[in-house]
């Protein structure tokens, strides 16, 4: 959810649509999931991978000028992403690490 937040707020800053972003009382919130159920978890990681294939589907047919124009509210996309890019590690990195330290990491992957 907190990967989502910022993913789907930077999307939509780019795509000027700053009415429809994501808001949160605190950095906590956008942790949350609304109501913690299977179907709202797969919900919000179908989201989260079609928010991040549309950043991706931008990159790919972007211009240089295009990445260094000022998105509202923000640095421009290139700015944006890159510092996305390394939250995501970040948190990617913790979840390994913890998923691993409780036992719940594959010993073997199938890719």
């Amino acid at each position: 959810c907190h990967l989502l937040f910022y993913e789907k707020r930077i999307l939509l800053r780019f795509l000027g649509e700053t009415a429809n972003e994501p808001k949160a009382e605190n950095n906590d919130a956008t942790y949350r999931l609304p109501t913690e159920t299977v179907q709202n978890w797969k919900e919000t990681k179908q989201e989260y991978f079609s928010v991040h294939r549309e950043l991706e589907k931008i990159l790919a047919k972007s211009k240089l000028e295009d990445l260094y124009r000022p998105i509202p509210d923000d640095n421009p996309l290139v700015l944006e992403l890159k510092s996305l890019v390394m939250h995501d590690a970040y948190h990617i990195g913790q979840i390994v690490f913890l998923s691993k330290m409780q036992g719940a990491w594959a010993g073997k992957r199938s890719f």
